[in-house]
């Protein structure tokens, strides 16, 4: 079984799905982003997250993207982890998906708690358990806003199931975090990731392993220079960075979510705009406000594409 601390070092960006058109995946709609990813020193990927809207693709759709998108990844980055999201509203939905992404070979599934209805303490640790069969470590997601959410008590639980390696945190709970990174470190061998965009610097603070912001998707840079910061003690490069950070998650002041961030990617030439249903792209209003804020930020954002 996997080390999570190892799984979970560094930079994970849960990058976009770049799509042919509406809600079909196929990564040669963005060919020269991975590699731009990559370049910049992020060293593990996740797909199909909450960025990669996992949640709104089925998982007849997934497999042979998540083959294709691992391939070019470990091309890339010599030991660079791929980590598919599995996570579904039930567990039933959750292991089909798991089983369409066993042909990418993941280094390891993501899983969130079942959303939707509010379920039982041993529901949540059943949900986990469920995928023990697959023999592919998995990753326990903390995401309260689309699910149900991980207490300490629960994050206890389910890190010490066998095949539970590691946990992302994306609750922007700074005490809750500090409560997981403990947990964790009692457990042993278990590897935690912060999510929480304006958290980063405080995650690694508190002891993560690494972060894993969707701001990575069009800026890498500034990401895997606060890891840098962090572990070479710059404590007034980390909390630059953090403020960098903070202003680059302004694009969502514009448009939340996805679309924003695919737009803002066409616009450099490194993605097609397409969503999935009933996710839109952005309106014209929308665009024009993202290549304002493109240009304002351009010192910290991804190199365009040819």
């Amino acid at each position: 079984m996997s080390d999570g601390r190892t799984l979970l070092r560094g930079v994970t960006a849960p990058v976009v799905t770049p799509m042919a058109a509406p809600g079909r995946p196929d990564l040669r709609a963005a060919p020269e982003l991975l590699p731009r990813l990559a370049a910049a020193g992020v060293r593990g990927l996740l797909l199909l997250g909450s960025n990669g809207e996992g949640s709104l693709l089925p998982a007849s759709s997934i497999g042979a993207y998540a083959t294709a998108a691992a391939r070019a990844w470990r091309a890339l980055v010599a030991d660079g982890p791929v980590l598919v999201n599995v996570s579904a509203q039930g567990t039933l939905d959750a292991r089909a998906k798991a089983e369409a992404a066993l042909a990418a070979e993941p280094d390891a599934f993501l899983l969130s708690p079942p959303g939707y209805f509010r379920h039982r303490d041993d529901e949540i640790v059943a949900h986990f358990a469920a995928l023990a069969e697959y023999g592919v470590p998995v990753v326990a997601y903390n995401a309260p806003r689309y699910a149900n959410p991980l207490t300490p008590a629960l994050v206890a639980r389910v890190l010490r199931l066998g095949h539970v390696v590691g946990i992302k945190d994306s609750s922007g709970d700074a005490e809750l975090f500090a409560s997981i990174v403990a947990i964790a470190r009692e457990v042993g061998g278990v590897g935690v990731t912060q999510g929480a965009e304006g958290r980063l610097a405080t995650g690694l603070r508190a002891g993560a392993d690494g972060i894993a912001p969707g701001l990575a998707n069009f800026a890498p840079g500034p990401m895997t220079g606060l890891v840098t910061a962090y572990e070479a003690g710059n404590d007034a490069a980390l909390d630059r960075l953090q403020m960098v950070a903070d202003g680059l998650a302004a694009l969502h002041a514009i448009r939340p979510g996805v679309p924003s961030v695919k737009e803002l990617l066409r616009q450099r030439g490194l993605c097609t705009e397409h969503v999935a249903p009933p996710l839109l792209p952005c309106d014209a209003a929308e665009r024009a406000a993202i290549q304002a804020f493109a240009a304002d930020q351009a010192e910290h954002l991804i190199a365009a594409g040819r």
